[in-house]
């Protein structure tokens, strides 16, 4: 029996791509394209990585194509143009409701997340450094933050183990669309809302040392929620009335 994977639905699928970021050890790509294999996806982006030699080759055993259909990119930005949306993983947490950049959610409440999402849509699963992770500017560019849970004594895992166990949850998840249901916001109609949303944090002259944190909680708060067209442009509405009203006092 085959795994479900890529979320297929007749013709229609949400593409699942598996993004390294600056992997410093050849054999640990490897064995993330044998685990992309392994659950039945195919997407592989590589930004800004070592050299691959024998041992990346090695290590993937029999996912060699993978590697070889892989695309390479200088930087992150170059990569998430090619996203609508960008979900990171993170060991790290910080449990405040106050503090958005490492608020996190499971895999299996990702899989639930990806229910909602259009058909068609291509969502990367970022995974950082070996040693370092993703810094915090990678974290904020992130529509959501995924992580796994692990002993408290050693949360840490190996990448390739990491990519691993959210790609069994989501291979393993029964997943349908409903092609009928609500017109989902474009990536390029979310990134207007984030621009309208500023301008309204500058009219209301919000407070600076506030302002980031903010950033960063509405942009998860959307990347949750998966608005409609609908809702995006009533959001742009409401957002862009107060501004102007505002302004003109």
């Amino acid at each position: 029996m085959e795994l479900f994977t890529d979320f297929e639905m007749t013709e229609a699928k949400v593409e699942i791509i598996v993004v390294l970021l600056e992997p410093k050890h050849e054999g640990n790509i490897g064995a993330v394209a044998r685990s992309i294999k392994n659950f039945g996806f195919k997407q592989l982006y590589l930004v800004n990585p070592c050299e691959l030699g024998d041992e990346c080759f090695k290590r993937s055993k029999h996912a060699k194509n993978i590697i070889q259909k892989s695309k390479t990119f200088d930087t992150l930005e170059q990569a998430q143009n090619e996203l609508d949306i960008l979900v990171g993983t993170s060991g790290i947490i910080n449990l405040n409701d106050k503090h958005h950049i490492r608020n996190p959610i499971t895999p299996r409440q990702f899989v639930k997340y990806c229910k909602n999402l259009e058909p068609n849509t291509r969502v990367g699963l970022l995974f950082g450094r070996e040693d370092y992770g993703l810094y915090q500017q990678e974290l904020m560019r992130c529509d959501l933050l995924i992580t796994i849970p692990t002993n408290e004594e050693y949360p840490i895992m190996n990448l390739s183990h990491a990519v691993a166990v959210i790609l069994y949850e989501l291979a393993s998840a029964d997943i349908t669309f409903n092609i009928r249901g609500h017109r989902k916001a474009s990536k390029f109609e979310k990134e207007k809302l984030f621009e309208q949303f500023r301008q309204f944090l500058d009219s209301v002259d919000y407070p600076k040392h506030k302002r980031e944190n903010t950033e960063i909680l509405f942009r998860r708060l959307l990347g949750r929620a998966t608005p409609s067209k609908w809702e995006f442009h009533t959001l742009m509405g409401v957002f862009g009335r107060v501004s102007e009203r505002l302004k003109n006092k």
